[in-house]
């Protein structure tokens, strides 16, 4: 007989019986363990155990701060989470216990990021205006590359004729990679991760994780962060310095991260999640990445999710103001802030 089991991590991460729903980005301890130590929030994992078999799982982390509230959510920062279970039955039985746990917690909502929904009497919204944007990989760079149009190959040629270099590692260029990274989003308005978030996640992904970084001159221009995961390359942040547009240095970046996925025997090049009709969205599709749709389902105790977006009510003058503030004071004062947003 199965029991619903709702424990506290850091625990050892159960062996799955598999059915026919296969596990997401966000199923991985690694991630776990660093939004925990990265973030310092602190995490469940729900799991439906039956003698030493276990049938589903559901990770979720305790996102709270003084400014927005709390929530429960699978996961924070990633695109994907939520329930990864053999039956819906199962499934069924994970969600039942976190809405309890988020009663108990007296979050605002619980969120989780699911790719194809789930059915639960509890769920009473959801969220499917986004698209996760992937990208078949072939087994050589050279078949990579005959894949792309002739524009996009010019492109990746001009960006080549700049002098910039392209350079991976670990820690030793994360100074690089998040000054970039702040500056960047100091320019669209939105606080800033800390620099112990990127450090946590290549500290416990241990070498499936590292840094990209572009140079101009000497000077970091773009910076990407990849992860390597059971054949997929995902990146989960990516930046670039918005005066050095005209050096294609983005375009320099994806093309030789694109190729480090395939010297890492990725079968896809995961590019996040974009809205249609978005920038990112073309740019990500110029490469041939193909879209899939997002399915965030929501159980809604209190307020409305749509509060947190950065485009509701008055946040677009929150942002405007954010724009002009020194990057110094937004990486002293951005962390604690971002870290409470779902």
């Amino acid at each position: 007989m199965s029991v619903i089991e709702v424990v506290t991590w850091p625990i050892d991460w159960p062996s799955i019986v598999f059915g026919n729903s296969p596990p997401l980005a966000g199923h991985h301890p690694a991630w776990i363990s660093s939004l925990v130590d990265g973030l310092g929030h602190k995490a469940y994992l729900i799991r439906c155990v039956d003698g030493q078999e276990v049938h589903g799982i559901l990770p979720l982390v305790f996102v709270r701060g003084p400014i927005f509230g709390k929530f429960l959510v699978s996961l924070p920062y990633l695109n994907t989470g939520g329930v990864w279970a053999s039956n819906d039955d199962v499934a069924k039985q994970l969600i039942d216990a976190a809405c309890n746990l988020a009663d108990q917690l007296d979050v605002k909502y619980l969120e989780l990021r699911h790719e194809q929904p789930v059915e639960h009497p509890k769920f009473n919204m959801v969220r499917t205006d986004k698209f996760h944007l992937r990208l078949p990989l072939p087994e050589t760079d050279e078949a990579l590359d005959k894949s792309f149009k002739s524009k996009l190959r010019s492109q990746v040629k001009k960006s080549g004729t700049y002098g910039s270099s392209v350079h991976f590692g670990g820690p030793e260029l994360l100074a690089e990679f998040y000054e970039v990274f702040a500056h960047n989003m100091r320019d669209l308005g939105t606080p800033v991760f800390s620099k112990q978030l990127f450090s946590s996640i290549l500290k416990h992904f241990d070498g499936d994780a590292e840094l990209c970084v572009v140079r101009n001159e000497g000077k970091p221009i773009a910076g990407g962060l990849i992860v390597h995961s059971r054949g997929v390359t995902e990146v989960p942040s990516a930046s670039s310095l918005r005066e050095f547009n005209r050096t294609g240095a983005n375009m320099l970046m994806y093309r030789h991260l694109l190729q480090r996925a395939i010297e890492k025997g990725s079968h896809t090049f995961d590019f996040g999640r974009s809205s249609e009709d978005a920038g990112t969205y073309k740019f990500k599709a110029q490469w041939g990445a193909k879209p899939h749709p997002a399915t965030w389902q929501y159980y809604v105790r209190k307020g409305d999710p749509n509060e947190m977006r950065p485009d509701a009510g008055g946040k677009k003058r929150l942002v405007q103001a954010w724009q002009k503030l020194p990057v110094w004071l937004t990486k002293l004062i951005g962390p604690s802030i971002v870290r409470g947003i779902p």
